[in-house]
């Protein structure tokens, strides 16, 4: 059964639905693989299989037809989402020794379509900064080099997926969550575009920066998930109404783009040379496939004073209230964001809201004549773990710990659906994300895009690995 962790998500599933194997099967082997490998890596902190167990047990009693999409796959939930009697901590001091007593939504909608969660994924505080450490749990490593960082704020997951600890993973994505953790771990991680995923709502109301999106070893696994995920819900006023068409299928369907656009930097950030060149290799390997790949990107300029403007009246609005009664226990990035946002005028509010809404119909725009926009998903190849952010690169100083993301946040600015995907290796033989964006709500377009691609580069299957020391 310890082989069971090298097969791909459908192909567990398949096993599921023909019986050939049981959710309890899976979970053997989940407990035996992480007993194995995590104490490398520290990706999944927090376990709860006698839970697991208990859920399948009661979805085994069911008829195969009855048990939902993912039929008893299990999934770790990133450690931001509530888990009915789990130990759920947000990566904070401050609910380090927090039980949830309800679950979130979205906890709720994949335990209905099968899933079974078993362990709670590393993140960041309040998964802010994208190097997945936290004062409760320590940090999480890079299982390609392990003085490197996974990157964040899903890297617990992201590091589960490619270590062979999780088939698929929940996550979730406001400045890259999703898809730097990706890029820096060889697996794949989507944002979806806003309302897709229902989720329970804590802070802003009609927030859109936010989105919980699926994670996996490939495309086609991450598909599966994503199906099992969408939805409406009541208790989220902007989730959407579930499609009539299986994201799965989409990304089968063989549908190939008729032009794509790349760009190296999105004309807004520098980016490492060799990360660049990476990306450009295997944006361009897609004309083999008969797609036509320009150089073109639309104009974003003003992503930079929108999305740290709006991000920070996200976490004032979010989070005021621990920071007037916990401000000791709050990492300083966290303050920091939270101390900017309270700091916000309307007027300055007012400016990156107008500009955001210039930002979207631009892309609207760029996508009338381009299918997809490609380009790198990280500006650097995973760093070492000791340094909390990237600084610098190719010669630029940032000035603040989240400006290196701007070629995600970029993204999340225009509500577009994005997957980040391996598009290679640098020199050290670490891995390079290539970011596959469509326009927004382009989910199934954005899947077949990205599932041509990883069929071109020929890197869906690269994962899962044992954890290689640094050198």
């Amino acid at each position: 059964m310890t082989d069971l962790v090298r097969l791909t998500a459908n192909e567990i599933v398949s096993l599921l639905r023909s019986e050939e194997i049981t959710p309890l099967d899976c979970l053997d082997a989940l407990e035996t693989r992480i007993a194995a490998v995590d104490k490398a890596v520290n990706a999944l902190p927090t376990l709860c299989f006698e839970r697991a167990r208990d859920h399948a047990k009661t979805l085994m009693r069911k008829p195969v037809a009855e048990r939902g999409t993912l039929l008893g796959l299990p999934i770790p939930i990133k450690d931001l989402n509530d888990v009915k009697g789990v130990r759920s901590t947000q990566g904070s001091p401050i609910f380090a020794d927090h039980i949830a007593k309800e679950s979130d939504i979205l906890v709720e909608n994949i335990e209905a379509e099968g899933g079974i969660v078993y362990a709670m994924s590393n993140t960041p505080e309040f998964g802010a900064g994208a190097n997945t450490f936290n004062e409760v749990f320590g940090r999480t490593l890079n299982p390609w080099n392990l003085t490197r960082s996974a990157a964040g704020s899903s890297g617990g997951a992201a590091v589960a997926l490619a270590t062979g600890m999780a088939w698929v993973a929940h996550g979730s994505d406001m400045g890259g969550s999703l898809r730097n953790p990706a890029s820096f771990c060889g697996v794949a991680g989507m944002r979806p575009s806003p309302g897709r995923v229902a989720a329970s709502v804590y802070g802003k109301i009609d927030g859109t920066l936010g989105a919980e999106g699926p994670m996996a070893r490939n495309v086609e696994d991450l598909a599966l998930l994503f199906d099992a995920m969408v939805g409406a819900h009541p208790a989220d006023p902007l989730s959407l109404p579930r499609e009539d068409i299986s994201y799965l299928a989409a990304a089968r369907s063989r549908e190939k783009p008729k032009r794509v656009a790349f760009s190296r930097d999105l004309g807004i950030t520098p980016v490492d040379p060799e990360v660049a060149e990476i990306v450009e290799r295997a944006a361009f390997k897609l004309s083999e496939a008969g797609v036509i790949v320009e150089a073109a990107h639309p104009d974003l300029k003003e992503a930079h004073e929108c999305f740290q403007v709006l991000r920070a009246l996200a976490y004032a609005t979010g989070l005021k209230p621990l920071y007037e009664n916990h401000r000791d226990k709050l990492k300083p990035d966290v303050v920091w964001n939270i101390e900017k946002g309270l700091a916000l005028s309307v007027a300055e509010v007012a400016r990156a809201e107008m500009q955001r809404g210039t930002m979207f119909r631009r892309a609207r725009e760029f996508f009338g004549h381009y299918d997809l926009l490609l380009c790198p998903t990280t500006i650097v190849a995973p760093f070492p773990i000791e340094q909390r952010y990237v600084g610098e690169c190719d010669g630029q100083t940032f000035s603040s710990y989240i400006d290196w993301l701007a070629i995600v946040y970029a993204i999340t600015n225009v509500s577009s659906p994005a997957i980040s995907i391996p598009a290679g290796f640098t020199r050290e033989r670490l891995p390079v994300g290539i970011q596959v964006v469509a326009p927004c709500r382009g989910e199934a377009r954005l899947l077949a895009g990205a599932k041509l691609l990883e069929d071109v580069l020929g890197l869906g299957r690269i994962t899962p690995i044992d954890p290689r020391p640094g050198r």
